[in-house]
């Protein structure tokens, strides 16, 4: 199983280690497409500093992570998965998993970035700021970037077996799967259900999206379950108490589990 995170904007503040290693990252041949983006990403974090606020999103009271942008190159760096700290990270619980789990989620894990393309949870990056979103002089849109690249590269790391799917939309933009690696992927949408006004309602709702993610890709790692298809892990997601609606695919698209969830 090859599992699929987005990364999250909560970071750690510093590195505790030696710097960036780009040839040691996964997936050596992404290194052309990483260079460039981390080479535009430190010349606008040097330049304009109005400028790169605009570009990449950020409060002028985060007017500090531009700096750490522009020393990318020689800060220190740390694994990805104690990097990334938001919502899905905490549900997760790398840093406490069982010795066995974490092993499984150090071979299947990868998290998908703007800056670097996808990263597996051992690789050692600096504390950044670039969302999957951004366009990025002068290399436009980081979704358009990275797309032939990773097309081009992802289905050695998706192997023969299943791929589940946790990202967001701005970072499932960078790769799609297609043909039958698409017909061997499974998508996650995680909806609240509740009753108002008597009425049973549906919605996708951020914090419950992301804690409910981190939650279930837990507890497939702590069980040691093995899924080989999207539907063996529908099944294997409802063995774990989790309400699972799931629709096969159609017309060359992912498998789309539907996971139903009335509080955290």
């Amino acid at each position: 199983m090859l599992v699929l995170l987005p990364p999250s904007e909560g970071k750690a503040a510093t590195g505790e280690g030696a710097p960036l290693d780009l040839g040691s990252l996964v997936l050596p041949g992404l290194t052309g497409a990483r260079e460039a983006v981390l080479d535009a990403l430190v010349a606008l974090c040097r330049g304009d500093e109005g400028t790169a606020l605009e570009v990449l999103g950020i409060s002028e009271g985060l007017r500090g992570e531009l700096a750490r942008n522009a020393d990318l190159r020689t800060a220190a760096a740390l694994p990805a998965g104690g990097l990334y700290t938001g919502v899905l990270y905490d549900n997760l619980g790398l840093a406490d998993l069982a010795p066995q789990a974490r092993a499984r989620a150090e071979e299947s894990v990868v998290v998908f970035s703007g800056l670097w393309g996808v990263v597996r949870i051992t690789d050692r990056i600096p504390p950044y700021r670039c969302s999957g979103g951004t366009k990025l002089p002068p290399l436009g849109g980081l979704g358009a970037h990275w797309r032939r690249p990773m097309a081009a590269a992802m289905p050695e790391l998706a192997g023969e077996g299943l791929v589940l799917d946790l990202r967001s939309s701005a970072y499932a933009a960078l790769w799609k799967p297609t043909g039958e690696v698409a017909a061997r992927t499974a998508t996650v949408r995680v909806l609240h259900e509740r009753v108002v006004g008597g009425v049973t309602k549906r919605s996708v709702v951020s914090h419950f999206n992301k804690a409910t993610k981190g939650r279930l890709l837990r507890q497939l790692l702590e069980s040691g379950a093995a899924p080989a298809s999207p539907a063996e892990l529908a099944e294997a997601l409802r063995d774990a108490k989790f309400t699972v609606e799931a629709q096969p695919p159609t017309g060359g698209k992912p498998w789309a589990l539907d996971v139903v969830v009335a509080e955290l």
